[in-house]
């Protein structure tokens, strides 16, 4: 099954603060309810609400694959990839509900 939405994504507290590795079939809505703190757990007990990374794909299976990989490198390897693509850290859910 193919998901327009379906993304791997990293949520944040504040710039190089607390990270949150996670996927979903719909990203938007899915950031949406971390930033209201929604969702109980690890993103609701540390803050993690801003948008800092994602990458977007139709296949769910790779997407999970992709995030156990993710998941699975060290803390500096995850803030690379933030800083590789996002280097001001910005929000980048203000970019996601405008398309």
């Amino acid at each position: 099954m193919k998901y327009q939405n379906a993304a791997v994504y990293i949520m944040a507290s504040k710039r190089n603060g607390t990270i949150y590795v996670g996927v979903t079939n719909d990203l938007p809505r899915r950031v949406s309810e971390h930033r209201q703190g929604l969702i109980a757990g690890f993103t609701q007990k540390y803050g993690c609400k801003i948008l800092v990374w994602y990458e977007s794909q139709e296949d769910m299976p790779q997407l999970i694959s992709r995030e156990k990989m993710i998941k699975g490198w060290t803390r500096r390897r995850k803030l690379a990839l933030i800083e590789e693509a996002n280097p001001e850290w910005r929000d980048l859910y203000f970019d996601l509900i405008a398309l």
